[in-house]
């Protein structure tokens, strides 16, 4: 999802500007202009965006005061102060109020540009570590369940954040993958660094669900397409990520690593293009990403 911006300037020249160079730049999206402060603080805590550039010299209030006034009233979005006085007193004032950077007028494209894509780089990172944070505290409750082997943690808890990281919880292909990797790490030396071949994976992890052969073999032709399905999700997660802000940390980790590149770029391509994929279905390397998990797992619980 692009970032929203909301332009808060009394000079309507300003705003129009300003929205010119966000959405030419691909930075995001302007969702509201305002040209007062109190007419401001009504549409940022109606619309609450994600980056707001705010004037310092408003009409009815300066935009520190504004500014203030948000917080006061819960408002998370990131500020950007524009003003022409360069007084350092009252740019102190503006970064004290939680001001991410300034911005001088005249308005200059270059130094508009530059700013608001260190804000996109800050915001990317924030909402990151906000989501890390996010996936460990889901993880606590997990922390009374058997173990997997004598001081080991549970393959569950370990594999549940990176899941999360390619939004792939809520799929119902998650669970297969669950089952597969308690399945391989449970087995040891037996399994070393290598997997079985796909079909046999699948038939071993169709066996944990089902008991009868007929039931079993449908259940394999099952968790292929639920695999498939999945891990299809996530490849459209990370391109989506990737066209968004290509230098996000989680896209830059987690897309080379678990998808081949190549359809990785072919998966942006089809989504900036408006294109869907050839017979309705995406491509992507299965034994690829189950090798990888499986290796990150075994490293991280020391299996």
């Amino acid at each position: 999802m692009p970032l929203s911006f909301c332009i808060v300037d009394d000079d309507a020249s300003a705003r129009k500007m300003l929205q010119h160079i966000i959405e030419d730049c691909g930075l995001g999206e302007v969702t509201g202009t305002a040209g007062g402060g109190a007419e401001g603080v009504r549409q940022i805590l109606s619309e609450s965006p994600d980056i707001v550039l705010m004037d310092l010299l408003l009409p009815d209030q300066d935009g520190i005061e504004a500014i203030d006034s948000l917080r006061a009233q819960g408002c998370s979005s990131r500020f950007v102060m524009i003003s022409q006085i360069e007084n350092q007193d009252m740019v102190g004032r503006a970064y004290r109020s939680g001001i991410e950077f300034f911005i001088r007028k005249p308005i200059n494209r270059f130094e508009v540009e530059t700013v608001l894509r260190k804000v996109n780089e800050r915001y990317a990172m924030s909402h990151y570590l906000d989501e890390i944070k996010s996936s460990l505290k889901k993880l606590e409750g997990l922390r009374n369940t058997p173990l997997a082997g004598p001081g080991k943690r549970p393959v569950r808890e370990a594999i549940q954040p990176i899941l999360m990281n390619l939004g792939l919880i809520g799929e119902s292909g998650s669970r297969d993958i669950i089952a597969m990797m308690e399945l391989l790490l449970g087995q040891g030396d037996e399994v070393g660094g290598n997997l079985p071949p796909l079909k046999e994976l699948y038939r071993q992890t169709a066996a944990t669900y089902k008991t009868r052969p007929e039931d079993i073999a449908k259940e394999v032709k099952a968790i292929e397409q639920r695999l498939r399905r999945a891990l299809t999700a996530g490849l459209t997660n990370l391109a989506s990520l990737g066209l968004t802000d290509y230098g996000n940390p989680r896209f830059e980790y987690y897309a080379p690593l678990y998808f081949d590149f190549e359809d990785v770029r072919l998966k942006m391509k089809e989504i900036e293009e408006g294109r869907e994929p050839v017979n309705g279905k995406g491509k992507v390397n299965i034994k690829k990403f189950l090798h990888v998990l499986f290796i990150e797992l075994q490293e991280q619980l020391g299996a």
